[in-house]
């Protein structure tokens, strides 16, 4: 399997898990040492309750931590959105990734847009993510960027998302 695909599987995987687990963020704390684990609601007669990670996902970063997002993004004529912006982060045990979403008309549907792989040395660095969106046409204009500084912490045989800083950004997509 090509890496970008897997890439995307494992991130894509990660943010699944992410999403069961957010009821329980306003209760986690700010950063918390170790993942803890809550049993998501099963929703099929039948089914079995899983273990997921709930991870308090910080407002901004932790102390030292950040992510930024540039106020442009560019729009190629191929539809390839190409998002930058700068990162800060230190303290990792596992793989680290800047993963950005984008969404225009419906701040519902947000499109990931590609995935850089971080070094958390504790310098800034700067990050650029590319990719197409399927099922919308993207237009030049305002858009809405999240972009998130987020670690596989290697914890038993699964690799658990840990993040370490958040950033939402309004961007205006330009032609180019």
């Amino acid at each position: 399997m090509p890496v970008r695909p897997a890439l995307a599987a494992v991130l894509g995987g990660a943010a699944l898990l992410t999403l069961a687990a957010a009821p329980a963020h306003a209760a986690a704390p700010a950063h918390a040492a170790a993942p803890a684990l809550a049993v998501a609601p099963a929703h099929v007669a039948g089914s079995a309750r899983i273990a997921v990670p709930v991870h308090a996902v910080p407002v901004h970063a932790a102390p030292g931590e950040s992510v930024t997002v540039d106020t442009v993004g560019r729009l190629a004529a191929d539809g390839t959105v190409t998002l930058t912006g700068t990162y800060r982060c230190t303290g990792n045990t596992g793989p680290v990734f800047v993963t950005s979403a984008l969404s225009q008309r419906d701040p519902r549907v947000k499109h990931g847009i590609g995935g850089t792989v971080a070094r958390c040395d504790g310098m800034t660095h700067t990050w650029s993510n590319s990719g197409q969106v399927s099922g919308e046409t993207l237009q030049p204009g305002t858009a809405h960027v999240q972009a998130t500084v987020m670690e596989l912490r290697p914890v038993g045989l699964v690799p658990l998302p840990v993040f370490h800083a958040t950033a939402d950004q309004d961007v205006t997509l330009v032609q180019g």
